[in-house]
């Protein structure tokens, strides 16, 4: 069995933070997207994993995940040219899987950790020749959708159809038998000039082939919007994060609940209230930070109120005395703020911005 993790597209709808690197390197709680689709192949069981990548993030891409060797996993990187669809990702991927099963992750999506098992297990047992995962969601026309009938048999699947037949959504996990290329090699590119993973499963299911279906229980997150990777990393802090204090916390400070704190970082005069995650080589100084916030390594916050945000490596926040929110701060952005205002704020900035407010 091995694995084919999607890590290419130009990641439109997180511009500007995606303006200068690889949507699926964007951090949910100071861990890559793409991290978390490779650890739970691995926890599967399946180490050979085959990451698409595209020429303008490629290389970012692979100098930050490597090899594969910290996962416990064998990683092949595979350009994909152009952005021509996810069959033809598979296409490109062909000399990689051969003709072993496999299964495909969309890198930028995010399932309930531990919830792939299982449905690995039922792809093994039953060897279909296709098997999705279906999530009922409230805005079916932004996904592919599948038409099932009473008995759970899959009819038709529709990209982004305009008129919905139902409100399940294909969930961004696929598992494949060797047939998927046949089914790829006898489609047309559709309206949006892509080779659609969705025609070529209606292809096999039209050939009446075994194409199996279930509904995915815990949660799914597609992280391609400000929203939902905030919502992201509010679901991993919330489920999964640990306390752990390793840098320097002064006495005037106050850590109330789940925060984990890297080391080397320093606290002083502040109050922060869990769950929150902050990295390494960081400076606090003078803040409240709330809950579902993350801070990535080397970031300096000073006088700043924040809360449900996400701030990338090596960031810059001072003098911003009422409270951020809702926000994701890229890459050494510096944002200083001279008087006080009486609302809230909200930013997406992407990386190595320089933003003074007076």
């Amino acid at each position: 069995m091995k694995a084919l993790i999607l890590s290419g597209g130009k990641g439109t709808r997180l511009r500007p933070l995606t303006y200068s690197g690889a949507k699926q390197l964007v951090p949910v709680a100071n861990k890559p997207v793409l991290w978390y689709g490779i650890e739970e192949m691995v926890a599967t069981g399946i180490t050979d994993i085959g990451i698409i990548i595209s020429p303008e993030t490629g290389a970012e891409v692979q100098a930050k995940t490597g090899n594969g060797e910290c996962f416990g996993a064998n990683i092949t990187y595979i350009v994909q040219d152009q952005p021509a669809g996810l069959a033809h990702a598979v296409q490109v991927a062909r000399p990689f899987l051969e003709d072993s099963p496999f299964v495909m992750y969309l890198g930028d999506n995010l399932i309930q950790l531990g919830e792939l098992r299982y449905f690995l297990q039922q792809f093994s047992q039953q060897q279909p020749d296709a098997l999705i995962l279906l999530r009922s969601v409230a805005n079916p026309s932004a996904f592919g959708v599948a038409e099932v009938d009473e008995t759970g048999r899959v009819l038709q699947l529709i990209e982004k159809p305009k008129v919905p037949p139902s409100n399940l959504a294909l969930v961004g996990v696929y598992f494949f038998s060797h047939l998927i290329y046949n089914a790829i090699a006898n489609i047309q590119p559709s309206a949006r000039g892509e080779l659609e993973i969705t025609d070529a499963i209606q292809y096999l299911i039209n050939q009446e082939k075994q194409v199996l279906a279930y509904n995915l229980q815990g949660w799914w997150l597609d992280t391609g919007k400000k929203d939902d990777l905030l919502e992201a990393n509010r679901l991993i802090l919330d489920t999964y994060l640990t306390a752990s204090v390793l840098g320097e916390v002064d006495a005037q400070s106050q850590i109330i609940g789940r925060v984990q704190i890297g080391a080397k970082s320093k606290v002083i005069n502040c109050t922060i209230r869990g769950p929150v995650v902050i990295g390494s080589n960081c400076h606090l100084e003078n803040c409240f930070i709330g809950p579902y916030s993350s801070i990535a390594n080397n970031a300096t916050l000073i006088d700043t109120d924040l809360e449900h945000s996400v701030i990338l490596e090596g960031a810059k926040i001072a003098g911003i005395h009422q409270r951020i929110i809702d926000s994701v701060i890229g890459q050494r952005a510096q944002l200083t703020l001279a008087p006080r205002r009486p609302k809230a704020l909200r930013f997406l900035i992407g990386d190595d911005c320089q933003i003074e407010l007076t």
